[in-house]
Formats: structure tokens, sequence, C-alpha cells
């Protein structure tokens, strides 16, 4: 069990792939990169979503109250061709702005980067995801959670906002489907005990790198709205967002949504 929260835990950084038996499996794959065809040939399988909305607007200051106050502003982010571009752009539109006129998105590659430039920058605002939310706010007091971009998804559309899936090879899935249904039991079981035990979470966040300090892992686990959803969940949940990205840009899903055998299912 210890093994596998640390395994859920990083999600927090980044891809991380383990082997558990033969079976392959990627936690917090990016769920557009998952379904592109081109880049995946077809071979892999959603086999849970493991992370709902992480996304924030920060800002030093008290000028953004609503999506309609970004009009204008500079907004640094993460996630190019990713989650966090293409909900920022779906709520901006939603909302009555034009994401390629009426602000200014910088994108960096990485989060760090992200709040580095929010250190140096007066009047900065930024799209971050958990933990770094915690972790820059710790640094910096005068940083304020302006919008929380979950909620704000909640208002314009009827999907729940995901950002990550755990997948497997579907070739070994199909070979040995009790050995993913057992993985996935044990998975259930660690998402529980990392949502619940949090000073234990906390402590294996510190001990394995994900984040400096247990205590920003602490403050930022409640909002990281780590999940195991599998079966007709997943399936229902997944195809809705991904019918929302597709109706908003082909492209976010890399032009075609996927089929039926896209969601692994217990047979």
């Amino acid at each position: 069990m210890q093994l596998l929260n640390m395994l859920l835990l990083h999600w927090m950084t980044k891809m991380a792939v383990t082997k558990i038996g033969q079976i392959r499996t990627t936690l917090k794959a990016a769920l557009e990169y998952v379904v592109d065809p081109k880049k995946t040939n077809g071979g892999i399988q959603a086999v849970a979503v493991n992370t709902l909305g992480v996304l924030y607007v920060v800002e030093q200051g008290d000028t953004v109250q609503s999506m309609a106050d970004l009009k204008g502003r500079t907004i640094l982010s993460t996630g190019k061709g990713t989650t966090p571009e293409y909900v920022l752009r779906y709520l901006l539109t939603a909302n009555g702005l034009d994401p390629d006129k009426d602000v200014d998105i910088q994108y960096y590659s990485e989060a760090t980067e992200v709040t580095a430039q929010m250190a140096s920058t007066q009047d900065a605002i930024a799209v971050l995801p958990q933990p770094y939310v915690t972790a820059a706010g710790l640094k910096d007091d005068t940083l304020r959670v302006a919008l929380d971009l979950t909620a704000e998804w909640d208002k314009v559309a009827d999907t729940q906002l995901i950002t990550g899936v755990t997948v497997v090879r579907k070739a070994y899935a199909e070979e040995h489907p009790d050995v993913v249904a057992a993985f996935l039991a044990d998975y259930a079981q660690s998402v529980n005990a990392a949502n619940t035990d949090l000073d234990g979470t906390a402590a294996l966040c510190e001990e394995q790198g994900v984040v400096a300090k247990a205590a920003i892992a602490k403050k930022a686990l409640p909002n990281c709205n780590i999940v195991c959803l599998t079966g007709e969940e997943l399936k229902a949940d997944v195809s809705a967002y991904l019918q929302v990205l597709y109706d908003a840009d082909p492209a976010a899903v890399g032009g075609t949504l996927p089929g039926e055998d896209f969601y692994w299912t217990a047979q």
C-alpha cells in the first residue's frame, strides 16, 4: 500500500511510470495526449480518472473577481497544448472573451518558472495547478487565489473538469485483465488513504521529493482533487469532457474522439 501511495503522489510532478508485474501504467497522463491517435497509435486504454480540476488563477492584489476581469491582462501559465491551455481558452470564450485578442497568455514549460515570474512581475496574474498554488502562497503572502477554475468550469459546462488519467497498454490489458483489476482495487485504496491520512501522505510527499516540505503537501492535498473513477463512471465523465474540448477545438483531442475501446472496463 505504501508503494502505491508513493506512486499515486507522483502525479503532482511529471508523468510517473511504474511496472507492476508486466503491467505498465502511467499516472497523471495528460488526457489530451493519450487520446491523440497520432501519438499513441491506439495502443493504450484509460483505466481510471486520477485527477479532477487543480487549476487556479492567482494574483498579487485584489483586481480579479471574475473571468471578465481578466480582459486586457497578461496571464502567465504552463501547459501549452494540454489541459491548462484548453481549459483557460474554453473558459475565456464561454465568458465572452477572445483568448487571442482580449488577453495576452504567456506560456512557460514549468510551473516553477511561472512562480518565479510572479515573484518578479508587478501585478502579475497566473494560472497555476496545485500544489504550486500552495507553495507559492507560503513563500509570498501577497498572492491571492482569485478564481478556482473548477468552479468556473462548473458554471458553464455540464461535465467534470478532468486533469489526468491512468492508462495501460491495451495489449497487456487484454491478456491480463485480472492484473489490471487487482491494480485498480489497490489503487482505489491508495487514493482513499491519500485523501484521508493527510499527515502520512504529506510525509510521503516530502520523503519522495514531490514537494519540498510536508507542510506544503498537507495544505495542498484537500484542493488536489485526487480520485479513482473507473468503469462506466470513467467512460461517462471522460467522454463528456472530451466532447466539450472537441466542440471547442477538434485539435485539442487530436482531431477525432476516441472510440468505445479507449475505455477499459472489467469483463
